[in-house]
């Protein structure tokens, strides 16, 4: 920038002819230096000199914006009045090229030694970035062809200033966004937010460029570089969280902001600074040391413009290179990292969002692991209950089968025979689920198949020949398995007992599932006539079809009985 700014006095001295041209630029508090310089040996130098900000006041600054070039040919002409009409508005003559300054201005002109005067606008996007400002120890005119070039002269500065600001700034903010995403990468996912910046200081210091960062948790500072002393760093972090204002701060003067902060400017002159989001108040602080800085003026800045005797305005006569020593203040924080600050504040919001939701989700993983656990061990219990329960009516299906031959072929053997197929209807579907992977459902096509062939098993090979199976798979609840399946032997000992007198003969079952119900079906091909009576097993059939919320309907025909078992398939499908 310097460079270009000494190219451009050269630039506009050969176009304009003035004795001294200058690049003046702006600061950030409306004063002004010198950048650049070009001029005659004869004319005194105000290179690097800075002048207050109450030498072009705000209202000049404006009209600067709106007339980029304004000409003072010579500084002790006698100004013309101009009357409107009487009935006229007042005349505007702020875009009149030959428009009177103010004769403070003149005097002050004339204070600097200066015959004429020229200056032209540096604007940069609407605003006014600097003047270029040329001085003749005599009177000078600009004609209108040299003001167009200087204008035109202008604008390319001014683009030129801009294309290289945005490059620099393009450059500082890549800068910044690989610090940043450097530091975010480190952070240990692990750890309160406030916690893990304390395991990054270094590279929290080198993101800002600082020469301190302290973390402030709990009335407790963790600090990393040249840091005041623990009141002074939980002071300044208290300050920070008290503002209303939840956005970062930054200042090169913390004394001009925060009442007592003079104590700790030798270290804590600039502050950057936030409250880290999510963390209970937590502050996170940059800290930049005073830096000493001797300015040279143009002049004594503070004399400015003052009252005559007759209260007149007039400015300050001596420009003579005046020196300020400036204490309590750092190096500005740069538009780059002043962005960066509000990034990374957002970064952190974002990293405290996720770090809560990875915890949310550890204790969810922890409670399903739980879960599975507790559904795993009940497994184990279920299939250790039900080999116990099948152990035990195998058990008590032997006993009877004892006690059955002890009775040879008396009524009790009967009796004991029907006890024992229904205990054998129970113990065949915890067989299943012992057996079985899905604790929570019965294949009842399949279980029905085992009833038969136990059914005729211990029927004898007579019986087993007669049965004919026609079944539809369908999974039902272990616990209506075991109804279903005492409502079936019930059947196929009626059917066995009063059918054929006890003789072999056919049996046809059949299931069917029909929409949301299913029909068992148990057909004899006997005499008939062995409806529902008001015996244990009618009674047990029609208290278990009720059981299952559905009913047994016995049809006799010409060839033999028809007993259909209608219910829903799943328990949630009752109506």
């Amino acid at each position: 920038m310097r460079d270009l700014c000494d190219e451009a006095a050269l630039a506009f001295r050969r176009l304009t002819g003035f004795d001294r041209v200058m690049i003046y630029r702006f600061l950030e508090d409306d004063s002004g230096a010198v950048l650049a310089e070009a001029r005659d040996e004869a004319m005194p130098s105000f290179l690097n000199q800075h002048f207050p900000a109450g030498d072009i006041p705000r209202q000049a600054r404006d009209l600067y914006v709106r007339n980029v070039v304004r000409v003072i040919p010579d500084v002790n002409y006698a100004p013309q009045a101009l009357t409107p009409a009487p009935e006229g508005a007042p005349l505007d003559l702020s875009e009149s090229a030959l428009r009177s300054v103010s004769p403070i201005h003149l005097r002050y002109m004339r204070n600097m030694g200066v015959g004429a005067s020229a200056s032209v606008s540096i604007v940069v996007e609407g605003r006014l970035w600097g003047l270029v400002a040329c001085h003749h120890a005599s009177p000078r005119l600009m004609g209108r062809e040299v003001r167009g070039a200087a204008a035109s002269l202008s604008r390319a500065f001014a683009r030129q200033i801009k294309s290289r600001a945005d490059a620099e700034l393009l450059r500082a903010r890549n800068q910044a966004r690989q610090l940043e995403e450097g530091v975010m990468a480190r952070l240990p996912l692990d750890m309160p937010v406030a916690l893990s910046l304390t395991r990054v200081m270094s590279q929290l210091m080198q993101m800002m460029d600082a020469d301190a960062v302290a973390v402030v948790a709990d009335g407790r500072a963790v600090c990393h570089g040249a840091c005041p002393d623990q009141p002074a760093l939980i002071a300044i972090a208290d300050w920070v969280a008290a503002r209303p204002d939840p956005r970062p701060v930054t200042t090169r003067s913390l004394s001009a902001l925060m009442p007592g902060a003079e104590a700790w400017s030798a270290t804590a002159s600039g502050l950057a600074g936030f409250v880290i989001p999510d963390s209970g108040g937590a502050v996170v602080l940059w800290l930049r040391a005073e830096r000493i800085e001797t300015v040279r003026w143009a002049g004594d800045p503070h004399e400015g413009v003052r009252h005559g005797p007759l209260e007149a305005l007039t400015p300050r006569a001596s420009f003579d290179a005046w020196s300020e020593t400036v204490r309590g203040q750092s190096a500005l924080w740069s538009a780059a990292q002043v962005e960066s600050l509000a990034r990374f504040r957002d970064a952190l919001s974002d990293f405290a969002s996720i770090r809560s939701l990875r915890r949310r989700n550890t204790n969810l993983l922890a409670e399903l692991a739980e879960r599975d656990n507790r559904l795993a061990q009940h497994d184990f219990l279920l299939r250790e209950v039900n080999h116990r329960v099948q152990n035990s009516l195998q058990l008590i299906s032997s006993f009877l089968a004892l006690q059955a031959r002890e009775h040879g072929d008396g009524p009790g053997a009967q009796v004991l025979g029907e006890a024992r197929r229904r205990i054998k209807a129970v113990s065949l579907v915890h067989s299943r689920l012992y057996l079985a992977d899905q604790a929570d459902s019965v294949d009842l096509a399949r279980y029905l198949t085992e009833l038969v062939e136990d059914i005729g098993g211990s029927s004898g090979e007579d019986w087993r020949r007669q049965f004919s199976l026609d079944l539809t798979p369908l999974r039902i609840e272990p616990e209506r398995a075991v109804t279903v399946g005492l409502i079936f032997t019930e059947l196929v000992i009626n059917a066995q007992k009063y059918a054929y007198a006890g003789a072999p003969g056919p049996i046809e079952v059949r299931l069917d599932l029909i929409d949301t119900r299913f029909r068992l079906q148990v057909a004899d091909q006997g005499r008939g006539g062995h409806n529902a009576g008001k015996g244990f097993g009618s009674r047990m059939i029609e208290s278990m079809a009720r059981q299952l919320g559905g009913e047994a309907v016995y049809r006799s025909t010409d060839t033999g009985l028809i007993v259909d078992l209608t219910a829903p398939a799943r328990l949630d499908s009752r109506s």
